[in-house]
């Protein structure tokens, strides 16, 4: 399986060049401070492990499900780290928050495909991977979608849920019997969230 290696490194590089590149434009365009700060290079660190999670997306049948559960479960346990250093560091923006969301989005849609691509479970779990990439898709289609959103600790709080019921599926030691129910419940709270933000916009803007 040497010959593997090659085009999984391959596509590491990609995608953390891509998104090393968005994040460049973001600093380069919105970022209000002139130092880079501990906080972001967290989120960075933080790319750079999902980056290599995509890449074992192209060899998902042959990767151990430890791997990508140490993987994930590291970059899971240092997502609110950036936040606390920023707000340690007075180096709080827009654009930071915005890094570590889509890092979390992009992480969950990894988690998502990996899952069903090494057949551990069917499609029906990347809703729990791309709920926000469709909701953004919808958001071309209705403008009023487009809106901000407030603060939400149950937004949040879903989120969290969300990556550690991909993480738990995803856990070598996780029985059978539970794949079904996790992934279901989790699935019903990610699209309940989603339907409370979508309604609020709505209203909001009608």
């Amino acid at each position: 399986m040497a010959w593997l290696a090659l085009p999984t490194v391959f596509w590491v590089l990609l995608a953390f060049f891509v998104a090393s590149a968005l994040a460049g434009l973001g600093l380069a365009t919105s970022y209000p401070h002139r130092l880079l700060g501990l906080c972001n290079t967290v989120t960075l660190l933080r790319a750079a492990l999902v980056a290599f999670l995509f890449g074992t997306l192209f060899v998902a049948d042959t990767v151990s499900g430890w791997v990508i559960f140490c993987i994930g479960t590291s970059a899971f346990a240092m997502d609110g780290l950036d936040g606390w250093l920023a707000r340690r560091s007075g180096l709080k923006s827009d654009f930071g928050a915005r890094f570590d969301m889509e890092t979390d989005a992009a992480l969950g849609a990894v988690l998502a495909l990996w899952l069903m691509l090494s057949g551990t479970t069917q499609a029906e779990v990347l809703i729990l991977g791309f709920a926000r990439y469709a909701f953004v898709v919808a958001g071309w289609a209705i403008p009023r979608l487009q809106g901000g959103l407030r603060p939400s600790f149950r937004r949040k709080t879903i989120c969290v849920v969300q990556i550690a019921a991909l993480l738990i599926l995803i856990c070598p030691l996780a029985p059978h019997f539970l794949i079904a129910p996790i992934s279901i419940s989790a699935s019903i709270a990610l699209s309940y969230s989603f339907g409370v933000d979508i309604r609020w916009l709505l209203s909001r803007n009608s």
